[in-house]
């Protein structure tokens, strides 16, 4: 039951984000650093990545953490593409592909730390 909860609510995740990043944002909250949208981009790929590993993580299979960090960083480099293609409010920023790849990377390793399964 928990394995099924953390595919339907990563499959929201995933299209909530993909959907975030391709429209237009207005007023997103300030966080009162001039690093806002880093944080914010850091914070959305941990979210993935962790869910997606919590997901994959009763496979038992030692490179999922290694496959879900690629995937969750090669999705944010896709968006960051179709941002600059498609909506033009948007802007391609090889630091927002930065901090993707490192809240991809930080998610996957705090949820590989994490057995949620054996958590009651």
């Amino acid at each position: 039951m928990v394995k099924k909860v953390f595919l339907l609510v990563a499959i929201a995740y995933t299209l909530a984000l993909i959907v975030a990043s391709l429209i237009t944002l207005n007023a997103v909250p300030s966080l009162g650093s001039s690093f806002d949208d880093k944080i914010y981009h850091v914070i959305a790929y941990l979210g993935l990545a962790g869910l997606w590993t919590f997901y994959f993580k009763p496979f038992k299979t030692k490179d999922i953490p290694f496959k879900v960090f690629f995937a969750a960083a090669f999705l944010g480099f896709i968006l960051e593409l179709l941002q600059y293609l498609f909506n033009p409010n948007r802007t391609y920023d090889t630091y927002d592909l930065i901090a993707n790849s490192i809240g991809a990377l930080f998610g996957t390793l705090i949820a590989r730390q994490i057995n949620i399964y054996e958590l009651k």
